[in-house]
């Protein structure tokens, strides 16, 4: 009895301990809680005029990025970002009513939010957690794009689904490398003017949430600064 007593009273102090390291673990999460910073890249169209090749029509594209530290796992990001798009469709296979050919090109902006899930704990601190000053990651997440065109402006919302990797340089200094896809729920995005023949939809066929629909893909660096500490000691200053 007092073996078996024993035994489950070392039982107790192991799930205590394992306890007591989650939850520091868990209070020490990120060091700094925020990250503010700038993203520089391209960004390229998918759609009518282009079905498949994810790297053609290279555009420049900028942006503002914010990020909310939750632990070294999840973070949420918000970007604010504006980009350029265009397409010709003598570059795809594609046949068009009446064999037509259309050129365009347009700015966008858009306003996102994502997620983001690190496959390894990101800190260049806490080696006692096993943390990582590189981490690649995932994201999805929600956002708002719009286009203003000659005589047509396209608002619609998207989805953003990619994959990206996030070094720490140094304390607070993040650099980060991105490529996603944005999923538009409208045809009009390649269509900046409503004269002559245009690409949206241009074969006159119902559509659904998932076909007839444009895309638009981006790949950025970004370099982000650490704000906000998580532990700020208490001073009677």
């Amino acid at each position: 009895m007092k073996r078996a007593s024993k035994k489950y009273q070392n039982i107790q102090e192991v799930l205590v301990l394992m306890l007591f390291l989650l939850i520091g673990a868990t209070a020490v999460a990120q060091e700094y809680k925020y990250e503010i910073g700038g993203m520089a890249g391209t960004s390229m169209y998918l759609g009518d005029a282009n079905q498949t090749a994810l790297l053609q029509g290279l555009n420049p594209a900028g942006g503002l990025v914010f990020r909310r530290n939750f632990n070294f796992r999840w973070a949420l990001k918000t970007d604010l970002m504006m980009g350029k798009i265009s397409g010709d469709t003598r570059n795809t296979d594609n046949v068009f009513p009446g064999h037509a050919a259309t050129s365009f090109s347009r700015s966008f902006y858009e306003l996102g939010g994502q997620m983001e899930f690190n496959f390894l704990p990101y800190s260049d601190k806490f080696a006692y957690l096993n943390t990582s000053r590189i981490a690649p990651y995932l994201l999805a997440g929600l956002g708002m794009t719009v286009a203003p065109g000659e005589d047509r402006t396209f608002l619609n919302i998207h989805l953003p689904l990619g994959l990206g990797v996030k070094y720490k340089i140094k304390n607070r200094i993040n650099l980060g490398l991105e490529y996603s896809v944005r999923k538009l729920f409208g045809d009009g995005f390649d269509a900046p003017s409503s004269e002559g023949f245009n690409l949206d939809n241009p074969y006159k066929i119902q559509s659904g949430a998932f076909k007839n629909k444009d895309w638009y893909n981006t790949l950025m660096f970004s370099i982000t600064w650490d704000f906000g500490p998580n532990n700020r000691k208490c001073t009677n200053e």
